[in-house]
């Protein structure tokens, strides 16, 4: 056989191999988003640090008992901020992070390779929940070493931990797919990605009591997933003790879940309905 015939077998036989599946894909997609994130040094430190920083920060500030519950104002920082942790990492690091993809033209050059588009995504959410699970270890350590947070014990705690954690954590990633096509620039995205989620988190209880926060500014967060998966995860970690300190005295998870479902397919239909893969000026 010649060499030019060896080599257009070589073509035939490498064309007719199958694509790996979606899933496969998806996975590898993941690593090299993980790599790609890990070796951004500024943005590990940033991402890690802050909700750190604001622990310890709030912590160290409001040091005192919630009164009537045995419960203190750091147990209640933490359990809070694990929930911001969680929305963050998939709403603003993906929403921003996706902006940035769109407007070096990865996104662009991804589209046009026979990588199943999904694959992208799947990446994404991979990175997000190894971001949004460091994260929350890291609090936990911090809750229980300095401020004598416990631990549950119960399974059923674990599981309600479990299904919050995935649905919040799945949601804010679409979310963040979804707000990723806002920002006209990857320049941009930090300000307009960022603003609204910081903006969120001061009426969501995760830095002020619900109890201290006008009835307009709390139907406003009420809309939002974030103060539904600060809920979820106080009852976590605060126990029984902790319902007190809720507006309707208990944590309702069963509306912890429908509006967190909800946002979930919501957040698909928004993915589905604005995602670009191209930037505005690529038209």
């Amino acid at each position: 056989m010649t060499e030019t015939a060896t080599a257009a077998a070589t073509r035939t036989a490498s064309a007719a191999r199958p694509l790996p599946s979606t899933l496969r894909l998806g996975l590898a997609r993941g690593a090299i988003e993980n790599k790609m994130f890990f070796r951004e040094k500024d943005a590990v430190i940033f991402t890690f640090s802050f909700p750190i920083i604001l622990l310890v920060l709030f912590g160290s500030i409001f040091s005192g008992d919630m009164e009537g519950t045995g419960i203190t104002v750091s147990q209640l920082y933490t359990a809070g901020l694990i929930g911001a942790g969680v929305m963050g990492a998939g709403f603003q690091n993906l929403g921003i992070g996706i902006a940035g993809d769109r407007d070096d033209g990865t996104l662009k050059r991804l589209a046009g390779t026979p990588m199943p588009r999904a694959a992208y995504f799947v990446g994404k959410v991979i990175n997000v929940l190894v971001i949004a699970s460091l994260e929350t270890v890291i609090l936990l350590a911090i809750g229980v070493f300095m401020y004598d947070l416990e631990l549950p014990s119960a399974v059923s705690s674990w599981v309600t931990f479990s299904w919050v954690f995935l649905l919040g954590v799945s949601g804010a990633a679409l979310l963040g797919v979804a707000a990723s096509s806002l920002p006209r620039s990857a320049k941009s995205a930090s300000a307009v990605i960022s603003m609204p989620f910081v903006v969120l988190q001061f009426i969501s209880g995760v830095f002020i009591p619900f109890t201290e926060l006008p009835t307009w500014l709390i139907n406003v967060s009420s809309i939002f997933p974030l103060k539904w998966m600060c809920q979820g995860f106080r009852s976590v970690f605060l126990g029984d003790a902790g319902a007190a300190l809720e507006l309707t005295k208990s944590y309702e998870l069963d509306r912890v879940a429908l509006v967190l479902a909800a946002w979930l397919i919501g957040g698909l239909a928004l993915c589905l309905t604005t995602f670009r893969w191209k930037g505005r000026r690529d038209g």
